[in-house]
């Protein structure tokens, strides 16, 4: 049975406040029942708060309507993230006056508030998750949609999988990527073929590998699958899908057991899909959208919501005059995150492996909180001169 995904689009048919995306946020979380639902509960809006002179998150208009909601329902509300980004985040206009309500590091100032989580996937064995998010009771999945280098897309599942546990944890999730051998020493005919490899990239995601003389490193946040080491690898090195996949299935793995803190009913999940930059607002900066805007999404369930997201954007076109000139079009095929980062970075596997652990449905229902109608041309809705 398809769950419901409520939606907010980002146009509106009269010049009218009642019709932005904040009031739409509003309808949202009205059909969310979220007031009802966090009475006396300790509640964790997990949010990306950015770094440096980043700007594309979540704006505070959105967040504080999300707080009041929370406080007028009996919830004790605040916002989370990683120590760093909340360290500096009234640099990019959270403070708890703005939002109001306080602020804390995920994993404590010195990430040394964490518990651990026995599970074994490729090199992992376990998962050190955020004391902040183990003492709260209900979560809040307050995300920005944007693209990522590493996963095609950042929406619900990965904010809360990436963003919920140590740097300890989240380095040895992208390691995943080198769990299975790609480069094959015996393969490479000398160091003139080695190097011929390695300058292959016009991108630097090939490098000397560190750790092991003679062979070589592929950065997988930096390739975008465009195949040009192939032309000259032999088969010393391999670009293949089930590696990118790794790192998707590490962070799916990791949402999952964030997920498990929390009783069922205890979490619902709001992506804002406006100012989708093609990078993940961790960068420290904002570059122009490269998606139109899709506006606002909301859920029980964070694969409807991530796959409502795709699935609304896959046929938009990429602003490609918005690109930054060091970034290329790869593929005119797939998603377009897809087309931007790699043809391998698959967002429709990325969900199909979230059902199938248990994260949630692909099959949902898209429910207009306010449809866009015919306008009243003659309704009065400009800000009419107010006299001196």
């Amino acid at each position: 049975m398809p769950v419901p995904v409520y939606w907010g689009s980002p146009r509106q048919t009269q010049l009218t406040g009642a019709e932005t995306l904040p009031a739409k946020l509003d309808l949202i979380l009205e059909r969310l029942h979220l007031r009802e639902r966090v009475k006396d509960q300790r509640v964790a809006i997990k949010m990306h708060l950015g770094s440096d002179i980043g700007y594309s998150m979540v704006h505070p208009v959105f967040v504080r309507r999300v707080v009041e909601a929370v406080k007028e329902g009996g919830g004790q509300p605040f916002v989370t993230d990683l120590p760093h980004s909340v360290e500096t985040a009234y640099m990019r206009g959270y403070t708890a006056e703005t939002l109001g309500c306080p602020l804390y590091p995920s994993t404590g100032l010195d990430e040394k508030w964490f518990y651990t989580r026995q599970h074994s996937f490729m090199n992992l064995t376990e998962f050190e998750i955020g004391g902040a998010i183990r003492e709260a009771s209900f979560l809040v999945d307050l995300a920005h949609v944007k693209g990522h280098s590493s996963t095609a897309f950042g929406g619900a599942l990965k904010n809360i999988g990436l963003g919920c546990v140590t740097g300890t944890t989240r380095s040895k999730m992208h390691d995943v990527f080198h769990f299975v051998p790609y480069v094959h020493k015996e393969r490479i005919r000398d160091e003139a073929h080695r190097a011929a490899i390695r300058d292959s990239c016009p991108y630097g995601a090939i490098s000397d590998d560190r750790s092991d003389p003679g062979g070589l490193h592929l950065h997988d946040y930096k390739c975008n699958n465009c195949m040009r080491c192939q032309a000259v690898a032999d088969g010393a090195l391999e670009i293949r899908p089930e590696s990118f996949l790794a790192f998707m299935e590490a962070m799916n793995t990791s949402a999952r057991l964030v997920l498990d803190t929390f009783e069922p009913g205890h979490a619902v999940f709001i992506s804002l899909a406006t100012h989708m930059t093609p990078l993940c607002d961790c960068y420290g900066y904002t570059t122009l959208p490269v998606i139109a805007d899709a506006g606002i999404f909301g859920s029980d369930d964070p694969v409807a919501v991530d796959q409502a997201v795709i699935d609304m954007t896959n046929d938009f076109p990429i602003l490609e005059q918005n690109l930054p000139a060091m970034m290329e079009i790869v593929t005119r095929e797939g998603h377009p995150w897809q087309q931007i980062h790699g043809r391998f970075k698959d967002p429709f596997a990325l969900l199909a492996h979230a059902e199938r652990i248990g994260l949630g449905t692909r099959d949902y229902e898209l429910i207009d909180v306010l449809p866009v109608a015919e306008p009243d041309f003659k309704q009065d809705t400009y800000v009419q001169a107010q006299p001196i």
